[in-house]
């Protein structure tokens, strides 16, 4: 089931998310609900705070070569467990922050630690774009979304554009 994106700013977005206690029946639907509507919007990465739910829930699959086959991982409790010294920059963009980019610098790689869905311990180091992005989700679960890298101003000029961007689609549902 597709579920609506929250879209910034909304206070949600900044919480820090519960830990997940095990990988439920419950939880795991979310997540296929959670990837369902990744792929739909159309997107790499999402995080639970971003549809509501404050769970430390991400998904991603930066698989993104045409017939090259889907890479989609769910993560409960995710953490970065170290990262390089070395850094990369790359354009990021948020389903939550709609045609809004920015370059963001983040550590080139990092090793991550998760409960997959079947309640197993996997860790894994990841580099390149998957690196960013499970950085840039991590983040959501901790209230931070990737415009919080950049100077006040342009941070405030992407939430003004998102503020009205919210009153335009208040407006069309009346």
């Amino acid at each position: 089931m597709k579920r609506s994106i929250l879209i910034h700013p909304d206070p949600r977005l900044k919480k820090v998310a519960d830990p997940v206690p095990d990988s439920s029946d419950e939880l795991r639907s979310l997540a296929d609900d959670m990837l369902e509507t990744m792929y739909a919007a159309p997107g790499i990465g999402l995080a639970a705070p971003q549809v509501g739910i404050l769970q430390r829930l991400i998904v991603l699959d930066c698989v993104k070569e045409e017939g090259a086959t889907p890479r989609p991982l769910t993560m409960f409790n995710p953490r970065v467990l170290s990262s390089s010294d070395e850094r990369n920059v790359y354009e990021e963009g948020c389903l939550s922050l709609p045609e809004m980019y920015a370059d963001v610098e983040r550590p080139a790689e990092v090793t991550v630690e998760w409960m997959d869905r079947d309640g197993r311990a996997q860790t894994e180091t990841f580099d390149g774009l998957w690196a960013t992005c499970v950085q840039h989700e991590i983040d959501h679960l901790d209230g931070k979304l990737f415009i919080d890298y950049l100077r006040p101003l342009k941070r405030q000029m992407i939430t003004r554009k998102m503020v009205k961007l919210k009153r335009e689609l208040a407006w069309e549902k009346v």
